[in-house]
């Protein structure tokens, strides 16, 4: 799979003061995202994030992302807009030295979220596509959707608790 924001930075061209960076997705970038996410349109997308030194090698990335994506309804199937606003907080380590996994119990929220430094470059697109798709809306519904099954040709179902008897008496 290809990455929808190809927004890397090589950790050479990092200066000590960091790096600030003001992000705007182009036609062909949020057409691509929206194929990534199964959505049908990315309307807009923004990001504003700084790439820190950590010292040892270590850099922090963080910022904002703030989006407007047109998903489906899960009722209608009708277009729903949705706006999203989501923060980020990522620390990019050389491959040495990122901690070894153990089977000890961690607080995940408490936790760093560490990446690796992959050929040099610290890919701040990916993180921002993650952030965006663990964001969105799992089920879309528009206002006042609502879902009316009905079988056609069927009876009306008796309901409650001896509705299962009274289908075993018309049996006989």
């Amino acid at each position: 799979m290809t990455q929808p924001l190809n927004w890397t930075h090589q950790v050479s061209q990092i200066t000590e003061a960091g790096l600030q960076q003001s992000r705007t997705a182009t036609a062909t970038e949020r057409e691509a995202l929206a194929q990534v996410l199964d959505v049908p349109s990315c309307d807009r997308l923004k990001a504003l994030y700084r790439v820190g030194h950590l010292g040892q090698g270590r850099y922090r990335v963080s910022g904002d992302v703030s989006a407007r994506f047109t998903q489906r309804c899960v009722v209608t199937l009708e277009p729903v807009a949705q706006e999203l606003e989501e923060t980020f907080d990522v620390e990019f380590w050389p491959t040495e030295s990122l901690p070894e996994t153990t089977d000890t119990e961690i607080e995940v929220l408490a936790a760093a979220e560490i990446e690796p430094i992959e050929h040099g470059s610290i890919d701040a697109g990916r993180i921002i596509v993650e952030t965006l798709s663990a964001g969105l809306d799992p089920y879309p519904r528009k206002r006042n959707a609502e879902f009316a099954w009905e079988e056609k040709g069927a009876e009306p179902s008796i309901t409650g608790p001896f509705a299962g008897l009274s289908k075993l008496k018309d049996k006989r």
